[in-house]
């Protein structure tokens, strides 16, 4: 029997994402009433510009009070989809405070903070659910937090960031070098008119922050995450890549470290053979695989990011928490009970492929793998070409084996105090293989 007595929801923020789970929620009404078991009520949304007209929404819901809204008292839930990390924070534990359980977006206080949301949510008996925090409407956080609730989770990795997705791309199938490319994805809407959170990998850290901490039980923070974007890729490393039959893609990965002692989550451009799946991910979508013991390899793919996807998520999750709070009970809450410390990048074990410009001359070859051999990185392969040109330059390019990132480091600085070495033309990491 359905409860006529309606949930009341209150929505702060109505942008691009807020607007289209306003949408939703009228025009799905009876479908999402009946597969809750009650209907559920727009009580009121928050914003900063009350004038702005908004279809669909009556001006009377409309305020700028946003803590008093969460502090109404007969809220059911908090949909947050404002961003950042204050006033988000606040207004989050405000709502826990006064009976209401939050569905949450907010991927960067998730990551710079999740911690202090899941004690609070856990103090008043509420819910914290936040699906579209990660990879817009991929099902990922749940199937992470509940499907695979029995099994281990060893390694994550995953394109989770459409914008620099898409730049990449174009920068593989045209040959468009960075700037050209992020001036597409800004003219087609992909980019932001300041593209830094995307294009610098800070988004992307701040969803591995999540993933690791959910995968593998334990507190990972936004700090934790190694991050490097994509500023430096260029268009001599795509040509690289394809010569080697690899594409270059920005990837989020955690990983448990095989003694099972320490996980390590980074972002970092890397080369991936073009017989791994993620190497066909194209244009601003995203995928994430999950290696585990007993399930093996999954792959979760989609749009990551939109209006219409990412409030998908965010109604995904009201259903959810709706349901939960009929019944009287709560979802999954914070799972940190290993206690796991983050390993610092330079311990973490990778391969590099590294492209030097040298002197074309006799014995720069072995002076070259004498410095590879003195810090203890072992060589997969080596070509080395000399130029149609009067320069007297060759080009080398060499692929390790893996070993410790810092040892790489390390390589590479002894590697440009050599004479014969007259550059680093790229240098990129390997994996999927």
């Amino acid at each position: 029997m359905m409860r006529t007595r309606p949930l009341k929801v209150a929505l702060l923020g109505c942008g691009v994402v807020g607007s289209e789970v306003a949408r939703i929620m009228t025009t799905h009404a009876d479908d999402l009433a009946a597969r809750i078991g009650a209907p559920v009520e727009l009580a009121g949304v928050a914003v900063r510009r009350p004038s702005k007209v908004r279809a669909g929404i009556p001006q009377e819901l409309i305020t700028t009070d946003a803590t008093a809204l969460v502090k109404r008292g007969d809220i059911d839930v908090v949909i947050e989809v404002i961003g950042g990390i204050e006033p988000a924070r606040t207004l989050i534990t405000t709502a826990f405070e006064h009976g209401a359980s939050v569905v949450s977006a907010n991927k960067a206080l998730l990551a710079e903070d999740g911690a202090t949301l899941y004690a609070a949510a856990e103090r008043h008996g509420r819910d914290l659910y936040f699906e579209a925090a990660v990879a817009g409407a991929i099902p990922l956080i749940r199937p992470l937090r509940e499907s695979l609730a029995g099994d281990k989770v060893n390694r994550v990795l995953g394109i989770v960031n459409g914008t620099t997705n898409f730049i990449l791309d174009r920068m593989d199938s045209s040959g468009a070098g960075y700037t050209e490319a992020l001036d597409e994805a800004t003219a087609l809407g992909y980019a932001e008119a300041d593209p830094t959170a995307d294009v610098e990998g800070f988004d992307a850290a701040a969803k591995a922050a999540i993933l690791a901490g959910i995968a593998f039980h334990t507190r990972v923070r936004l700090d934790d995450v190694h991050r490097e974007g994509l500023t430096e890729v260029t268009a001599a490393d795509m040509a690289s890549a394809r010569r080697m039959g690899c594409t270059v893609k920005l990837l989020a990965i955690c990983e448990r470290a095989a003694d099972g002692r320490s996980v390590t989550a980074r972002v970092h451009p890397a080369m991936i053979p073009l017989s791994h799946p993620l190497a066909s991910v194209r244009e601003a979508y995203n995928a994430v695989f999950v290696e585990s013991e007993a399930a093996g390899q999954l792959m979760f793919y989609g749009p990551g990011a939109g209006g219409a996807p990412t409030a998908s998520a965010v109604l995904g999750d009201l259903v959810a928490v709706c349901r939960n709070k009929l019944a009287g009970a709560t979802g999954p809450g914070e799972s940190a009970y290993t206690q796991l410390p983050v390993s610092p990048m330079g311990e973490v074990v990778t391969r590099y492929h590294i492209s030097l410009d040298v002197a074309d001359k006799p014995g720069v070859l072995a002076q070259v793998a004498t410095v590879f051999a003195e810090h203890g990185v072992s060589i997969d392969t080596v070509r080395q070409q000399g130029r149609q040109d009067s320069s007297g330059e060759a080009s080398l390019v060499v692929v390790t084996h893996r070993a410790p990132d810092a040892a790489l480091q390390g390589t590479v600085e002894a590697l440009r105090s050599l004479d014969t070495v007259r550059g680093v033309a790229s240098i990129m990491r390997v994996e999927g293989e």
